[in-house]
């Protein structure tokens, strides 16, 4: 029999897969709309064969320590920034993530940020339930086109791509990307052209972030990175939190070096810098770029697969290490 702990709630079909795969085994689950507390995780994950974690959830060297039975950790996200790849790897567990499926959730996430921010629709929908709408006026509400502006895309990965090739083919965009490498494919599919950062930040209208976080990007989107863009840009970030300095961004709306900005994760998640929150010019979501009932249900059957794999001894797909 195995243990299989699971940090959150997850769709019932994923368990109805572990169940029917796996039958006899134990799955302890965390079912409380938190995260889960390091000493839980400790507690209850000591006999675990397998854990489906999430990005909240920090699997150190510590706790795997604590897990000596361990031997898949299966992380419900693309990005593994939560876990300590190198001990895991020495330790023989493996790691695996669910890429591909979220890609078009956080690119319509990304998407709806963008134009969100540039004709200020929740500054819209909120002044109308106040009230404040008196009739149509030519000067009333107004907002930036998306139509035939120039987008900067930091991070040209599948998300990335997809943004580009969306905002090319769909709003006539000229399309700037920075990426460690260029992508020729994209090039030709999109017109995009390959950029410095400092040189995207300055020429763009629309600045999407879809880069993943590692030491070299954290904090890539700092005060002199927003003092480079045009200050009728918006920023969106639907990548990871860090990667733009809360703080520097706070003032630099404040003082409205960029138009606007919007976002879906944060450096401190679910904490937010203070005075975010009280800005009209910026727009907040819970994390939810890939919160639709389809993704997060493949995405589940995709972490129930992996534990399956591995402890059936079959080498799973999406192995980070």
């Amino acid at each position: 029999m195995h243990t299989i702990l699971i940090t959150r709630a997850i769709p019932a079909s994923a368990l109805e897969l572990l169940e029917r795969e796996l039958p006899g085994s134990a799955l302890v689950l965390h079912e409380a709309e938190r995260v889960m507390l390091r000493g839980e995780l400790l507690e209850r994950g000591r006999d675990a064969d397998a854990v489906i974690c999430t990005l909240a959830d920090t699997i150190d060297a510590s706790i795997l320590d604590a897990l000596p039975k361990l031997r898949v950790i299966a992380n419900y996200a693309v990005g593994t920034n939560n876990i300590a790849l190198d001990i895991a790897k020495e330790r023989g567990i493996a790691v695996t993530n669910t890429p591909i499926i979220l890609t078009d959730a956080t690119a319509e996430t990304a998407l709806g940020l963008m134009l969100a921010c540039a004709r200020r629709f929740i500054e819209g929908d909120a002044l109308t339930r106040q009230g404040q709408f008196t009739g149509w006026a030519p000067l009333f509400h107004l907002g930036q086109g998306l139509y035939g502006k120039t987008a900067g895309i930091v991070g040209a990965g599948r998300i990335g791509a997809r943004v580009a090739a969306t905002l090319a083919r769909g709003f006539d965009c000229k399309i700037l990307y920075c990426n460690r490498q260029r992508r020729p494919e994209l090039e030709r599919e999109t017109g995009a052209q390959w950029k410095t950062l400092d040189e995207l930040l300055r020429e763009s209208d629309f600045v999407s972030v879809h880069c993943p976080l590692t030491a070299q990007t954290r904090h890539l989107i700092d005060s002199r990175a927003l003092a480079l863009m045009k200050p009728t840009a918006c920023l969106v970030n639907t990548a990871r939190g860090p990667v733009v300095d809360e703080i520097a961004l706070v003032a630099a709306l404040k003082a409205g070096t960029i138009a606007g900005a919007g976002l879906d994760v944060y450096e401190n998640e679910p904490a937010l810098a203070p005075g975010l929150a009280e800005l009209k010019n910026v727009v907040l979501l819970p994390h939810i770029g890939s919160a639709t009932h389809e993704t997060r249900e493949t995405m589940g059957l995709m972490c129930a697969q992996a534990v399956i794999d591995v402890l059936q001894g079959r080498e799973p797909k999406n192995r980070v290490v």
